[in-house]
């Protein structure tokens, strides 16, 4: 299975994205019932909360990662990933998954 990235975004709204390393830790939880975006996916760490969603916009997505709206579909109501690149525009991450192929633990499947 080739990897999937996604962007975290709008972390300014929350608690900016100074303290975001690579190699940390993210949960993506769907939110079905945002009345803004029925595909918006939030973005958590853990003793933090929400620190962004998954960019759902071409001004948003950074280089080849997945949008919210095509990522929404290949995870379950959760799932996992990691910090590859904190940029300006953005934080790039990873979907983790197992070394079998699956999705690790907690991440819907």
């Amino acid at each position: 299975m080739s990897k999937i990235y996604f962007t975290i975004a709008g972390t300014n709204h929350w608690h900016g994205q100074e303290f975001i390393e690579p190699k940390m830790q993210v949960k993506l939880v769907k939110e079905p019932d945002n009345e803004a975006d029925t595909e918006a996916i939030k973005v958590e760490m853990p003793g933090i909360g929400q620190i962004g969603y998954v960019a759902n916009s071409p001004y948003t997505v950074i280089g080849e990662s997945y949008s919210a709206g095509r990522l929404y579909d290949k995870i379950g109501d959760e799932a996992a990933g990691t910090v590859l690149y904190v940029l300006p525009k953005g934080v790039l991450c990873v979907l983790d998954v197992k070394e079998d192929g699956g999705k690790k633990k907690g991440s819907g499947k």
